[in-house]
């Protein structure tokens, strides 16, 4: 609130002043200054005082502090009213805009620029690169707009030489997505670079040129750099070429080369002092020696007999550089409309669809020159002065009258505050056949000599009765004006005094055509492009062009209209002393300040009125949801009788009055407790009809699960079906086959039949089982066992053979050994009762020194033996079977294998191929039988009937 600054500080509103009078309110202005409080409300309208120093309030911790606050939640500030203007345009969807006025030096470009900072700030959460894109332009272009269009003067280190006015167009999120800038340009600047200058053909001395010389002694290089790598960098960012940024180096160095152009005359006729400046001039503008020359030497006219002649120019032209005088100031003004122009080709919005995208919403802000008094005041500061008058009759229109008419239209009881109109000034300078413009105007459409003097003498004998008006002539005692120079214009800022001289040459369109079809015909693109109307031949008859007094005014009243259609924020910029200085306050002059921009009559009249009013349907809208009787309807006979539950509920009603169709409240404070009141409740309603929302949602996701579920079903149903069709259509003669369909496929089954598929397939395997003869069931077992126990890891394991098991006792493979085993192999079988010989064969053993020694193996269902071949099958170990813990063997075709026992005394050997069958692999069968042997001794019930079938059917398939 704006109470967090202590009483030492002042009054931070100055409707809070005890007596609205001029010494309270410069007393409080003052005090606030020297405590470094350089912003005051007065309601909504930020009084600002030029700090002449900078201050720590502007960075982003700042910008935290008052983003989504209300206005008068913090102390004033800019960035308080900016809040404003945004969250007025995104929550009622209103165009909102923000005046910024005050005199030449009183700080109105760097109160925009703060404005600006804000709102690019406070935009693009989600930061969207496009968004990026238009922001960075939209602050870009004030950096590059300055640096063409502003000054340094006698007054104002960073004078606005022009007027800007920008629109930023924001999306239905509150996103800018583009804008357009308006530009008003009064005189030329003078901007120019050290880079670059030996291809410009230019000196690193400002003092050298004319148009440069005057800001040559206070000019500081360190800061022109800085502020050139800027500017380059800005004209990057928006957007321009490398060529525009070259062409605009290349025009702004023929300004500065016309500038010192020289000219002589014989008496006869005119001619340029030295032909080097007329070819730089050209190499610059990418046209014709010939061509430049004749332009500012010679004028082509078109005689009414549609005869073309060339006159030459005058002696006194060419004394006065007349020529090139009126070309540089239009080369300087094409090039910065084509500037603003280029920078609005980028970020004006483009292909908007309100449909699709929402209304799309603006805030304009105004920086344009202030009011100014000089020692010599011309045609530039009565252009100026006017914009500043027109701008305050908006001012008066929109702040003063029309809140005291809509309070008198609307019934509400008001005490009446009187003010100067200054609508009395302004048509002083703009009525029609009466006006100054107008005198002006028709003073340089008359055919023949009419001078400045001549001018004024028109103006005395038309105005001489306007209380507002009055030169020598018509005050012949005042000796401040000069007779036949002078008028003077009393100006709701003051009196301003003009002098006449250079008005009707300011005013009148005198750019020859000669310079327009010039530059026209350049081979430059840039420069053609601002010159389009150089297309008109000399002959071809064209309206005479517009006044420059008229065109500003028409510019200046286009403004205003697009002022008045939206809500307006006001700055109110003051210039506390005239040396620049941080700690002087110019009491006169701060005063004269105050009182012509209305401020008293300001605080009067928002003193004695309302802070906000609203349609009772708009309020009621927006703040229904805070009382119990008007949430979600209400049922009353009116709205306003609604917004009177509302009031009553929340205890306003000493602080509101009840209009024809408004509501207004006094304070602001009412209308933030309302504010605070409806942010808490929005996320109760938000959570409300996000629960309505996801239950609609859940009711509608249960409705399509249960439609699914059921067509799922009867899918499912169907594929089972399907199934079992095919596997009766395809094994409809499986009894019959010879191999039980063992060259027939299964069709896959479906999820649902993936368990009776198995018990099907071990039925089939059954069948197939039932016909192997006993005689080869021990075979097939080991072979299944080996299958299983290797995982198709050993390539070559001996299954296309058959498995003879006792190779020792074959009299076939071992037929001069083979009695002599049998023979040991009956006293083991009688001494250690074993029942049967899982499996015997020679192998080579090696021991942990990896010494090898030929040895019998012979593995039984009780023991493992090692057997010494040499000694008659001699027995050398004898191992239990059971205390064999796991078998290893290689993946490759060798013969080894390991054979491991709960004592770790592992056995490693070679098993050695077979005499008469050298490529016999016997791994596979030797990992078969003892497999075959420990699987059958667990469960022979599961494996006999569940177990083997299964995977002899496997292994009957892979053969």
């Amino acid at each position: 609130m704006a109470e967090l600054e202590g009483l030492e500080f002042g009054k931070s509103d100055f409707v809070l002043l005890d007596e609205v009078t001029m010494e309270q309110f410069m007393e409080n202005l003052k005090l606030r200054f020297e405590k470094g409080r350089i912003y005051t409300y007065i309601g909504e309208v930020v009084v600002s005082v030029n700090p002449y120093r900078q201050m720590d309030i502007y960075g982003k911790d700042n910008i935290e502090a008052y983003r989504g606050r209300e206005l008068y939640e913090n102390p004033p500030h800019l960035y308080a009213v900016s809040d404003a203007a945004y969250k007025a345009m995104k929550r009622r969807a209103k165009d909102t805009c923000i005046v910024i006025s005050g005199e030449s030096g009183a700080g109105k470009t760097e109160a925009s620029k703060y404005i600006m900072q804000y709102i690019a700030a406070i935009t693009n959460p989600s930061q969207r690169a496009e968004v990026e894109s238009v922001k960075n332009v939209l602050l870009k272009s004030n950096c590059v707009l300055e640096a063409f269009g502003n000054a340094k003067t006698n007054r104002n280190d960073n004078s606005s030489r022009f007027g800007k006015y920008m629109d930023i167009n924001f999306n239905f999120n509150g996103d800018p997505t583009g804008g357009h800038i308006n530009n008003y340009l009064l005189e030329k600047s003078q901007w120019c670079s050290d880079e670059m200058l030996q291809s410009f053909h230019l000196q690193n001395d400002p003092a050298v040129y004319v148009y440069t010389k005057e800001g040559a002694e206070t000019a500081t290089s360190n800061n022109d750099r800085s502020s050139h790598k800027a500017v380059l960098s800005a004209l990057e960012v928006i957007g321009f070429s490398k060529e525009e940024i070259n062409s605009v180096y290349q025009i702004l160095a023929t300004i500065l080369l016309l500038g010192n152009m020289q000219f002589e005359s014989d008496g006869e006729s005119v001619n340029i002092v030295g032909q080097e400046v007329v070819n730089h001039i050209s190499e610059l503008t990418a046209t014709e020696p010939d061509s430049v020359n004749k332009s500012l030497l010679y004028r082509t006219v078109a005689t009414g007999g549609g005869e073309v002649i060339e006159k030459g120019h005058t002696e006194q032209d060419a004394l006065r550089c007349f020529p090139y005088h009126i070309f540089t100031v239009a080369l300087y003004e094409r090039l910065f409309g084509w500037i603003v122009s280029r920078i609005n080709s980028i970020i004006e919005v483009k292909d908007y669809d309100p449909v699709l995208h929402g209304k799309n919403t603006v805030i304009g802000v105004l920086d344009i020159y202030g009011f100014e008094i000089f020692d010599n005041n011309s045609f530039e500061q009565f252009c100026i002065n006017y914009c500043n008058e027109k701008l305050q009759q908006l001012f008066i229109e929109l702040i003063l009258r029309q809140e005291q008419d809509e309070y008198q239209r609307e019934g509400i009881t008001w005490q009446h505050i009187e003010y100067f109109n200054n609508q009395i000034i302004v048509d002083l300078v703009e009525q029609a056949h009466k006006g100054i413009i107008s005198i002006l105007d028709e003073a340089c459409l008359t055919v023949g000599k009419v001078t400045d003097t001549v001018c004024l003498d028109s103006m005395d004998t038309k105005l001489a009765q306007h209380p507002h008006y009055t030169s020598r002539k018509l005050s012949p005692t005042d000796k401040s004006m000069d007779f036949q120079k002078h008028f003077r214009i009393r100006h709701y800022a003051g009196d301003v005094t003009y002098s006449v001289e250079g008005f009707l040459d300011k005013n009148k369109d005198l750019l020859f055509q000669d310079f327009k079809r010039l530059m026209y015909n350049s081979a430059n693109p840039v420069l053609k492009e601002m010159w389009p109307d150089g297309h008109l031949s000399i002959t071809e008859v064209t309206k005479r062009p517009l006044t420059a007094a008229t065109l500003f005014k028409n510019s200046i009243v286009a403004l205003v209209d697009k002022l008045a259609c939206k809500e307006p924020y006001y700055v109110r910029c003051i210039k506390p002393n005239e040396m620049k200085s941080p700690v002087l306050f110019d009491d006169a002059r701060c005063q004269h300040q105050v009182a012509y921009l209305g401020l008293l009559e300001n605080v009067r009249v928002r003193r004695a009125g309302f802070a906000y009013r609203q349609l009772y349907a708009r309020f009621l809208q927006r703040y229904k949801m805070t009382c119990e009787y008007t949430w979600p309807n209400h049922l009353m006979a009116s709205d306003r009788e609604a917004v009177e539950a509302i009031v009553i509920q929340h205890g306003f009603q000493d602080d509101v009055a009840y209009g024809q169709t408004k509501l207004f409240v006094r304070t602001p404070r009412s209308l933030f407790t309302l504010e605070q009141e409806r942010n808490n409740l929005i996320p109760i309603l938000v959570t409300f009809l996000q629960k309505v929302w996801r239950g609609t949602l859940a009711r509608a996701r249960c409705r399509r699960m249960r439609a699914i579920y059921a067509i799922m079903g009867c899918y499912k149903r169907y594929k089972v079906k399907a199934h079992f069709w095919e596997v009766e259509r395809r094994f409809a003669n499986v009894r019959t086959m010879a191999d039980y369909g063992k060259s027939l496929e299964w069709p896959t089954p479906p999820a649902a039949l993936s368990q009776f598929h198995s018990i099907t397939v071990m039925w089939w395997a059954r069948q197939i089982v039932k016909n192997i003869p006993p005689s080869d069931m021990l075979e097939v077992r080991a072979k299944v066992a080996a299958m299983t126990a290797l995982s198709g890891e050993r390539k070559d394991w001996g299954v296309s053979r058959a498995w003879e098991r006792d190779y020792l006792g074959n009299a076939r493979d071992c037929p001069q050994t083979s009695a002599g085993f049998i023979r040991i192999s009956k006293e083991l079988k009688n001494k250690d009762e074993y029942s049967q010989v899982l499996f015997s064969s020679f192998c080579r053993k090696v021991n942990r020194f990896n010494k090898s020694t030929d040895r019998g193996l012979l593995i039984t269902d009780k023991y493992i033996y090692k057997l010494e071949p040499k000694k008659q099958y001699k027995v050398l170990k004898k191992l239990p079977l059971d205390s064999f813990t796991g078998v290893s063997v290689t993946t490759g075709v060798d013969q080894m294998v390991a054979l491991h026992t709960s004592s770790q005394d592992d056995v490693l050997l070679c098993l050695q191929r077979g005499e008469l069958c050298p490529n016999q692999d016997r791994v596979g069968e030797l990992v078969g039988a003892i497999v075959d042997h420990f699987t059958r001794s667990v469960t022979d019930i599961f494996f006999s009937f569940v177990f083997y079938p299964a995977l002899i059917y496997t292994y009957v398939v892979s053969l």
